[in-house]
């Protein structure tokens, strides 16, 4: 009998993987965000193709117009109420150390209000509150299969789940800019009249808002709108990972939705300005 004699080796350490260098690293990421762009200009797409030959469900859009805008109409008139005191405040504060003439403030904080504060504020406030809501909930139902089951049948997520928000969003949004710009300057109006004793009919001033003023702050208004549910949903949709993939998911959404507002206002600003001067 051949008897077999074994060895024992000593095992060769392993190396560990080289780690990826900074090019490497910056890669990635381009590559990331450019995978994310092309999601979204898809999702755009889709929505956009749905709300005209989709499904017609009014019942399910003004649900979420309701959604939407009575449970954000508090936390809006909360927010802006205070803004509009901070910014007269600082700005009459400020302005008395060169002039001590108060009289175009209410002007030019309109103007202001009209043409981006309103606008941009107010969406990114929504952004936190209407955006989480829509990652969450498509998050929720994509990692419980329910988004699976609707392909299965047929039926499209973005016809069934985005659309009736993306409209909701439309006008909800604008809605809710205008209500925010309201109170803020009625808050302004109080705080200049209580502290520097500027006169509400002095305050209340629309010489410098223009037609361009009011056709940029509701392009701006137009366009957070659709961007919210469009960053919003594609982040849900990306959901992978259980509970956990949720809250990834559900921030993800509200840091997007931001930059892409700041993304928007800067273009829409430099659009306008490019197009009808300052």
């Amino acid at each position: 009998m051949n008897a077999t004699v074994q060895i024992d080796r000593p095992e060769l350490p392993v190396a560990p993987p080289p780690e990826p260098g900074p090019i490497a690293e910056l890669g990635a990421t381009m590559l990331g965000l450019a995978r994310t762009g092309l999601d979204l200009y898809s999702v755009l797409v889709r929505t956009l193709y749905y709300c005209v030959r989709g499904r017609h469900e009014p019942g399910a859009v003004l649900f979420y117009m309701y959604e939407m805008g009575n449970r954000s109409v508090f936390f809006l008139t909360v927010v802006m109420g205070f803004i509009g005191m901070i910014m007269v405040y600082q700005a009459a504060t400020q302005t008395l150390r060169v002039l001590p003439d108060l009289t175009m403030m209410g002007a030019a904080y309109l103007e202001l209000l009209v043409r981006d504060l309103a606008a941009s504020i107010a969406a990114l406030m929504l952004a936190t509150r209407v955006g989480a809501g829509i990652a969450a909930e498509i998050g929720s139902m994509v990692v419980t299969e329910q988004v699976d089951a609707l392909r299965m049948c047929a039926a499209d997520p973005i016809d069934y789940l985005l659309k009736p928000r993306f409209l909701a969003s439309l006008v909800m949004t604008t809605c809710l800019i205008i209500w925010s710009a309201a109170v803020s300057y009625l808050t302004g109006m109080l705080t200049a009249y209580a502290w520097f004793d500027v006169n509400p009919r002095t305050f209340v001033n629309l010489s410098l808002v223009g037609w361009v003023d009011l056709g940029t702050g509701l392009t701006k208004c137009v366009a957070y709108g659709a961007a919210i549910p469009i960053v919003s949903a594609q982040a849900g949709l990306s959901t992978f990972g259980g509970s956990e993939g949720v809250g990834s998911a559900t921030t993800r959404a509200v840091v997007n939705s931001s930059l892409a507002v700041i993304i928007l206002n800067l273009t829409i600003s430099a659009a306008s300005f490019l197009m009808f001067g300052g």
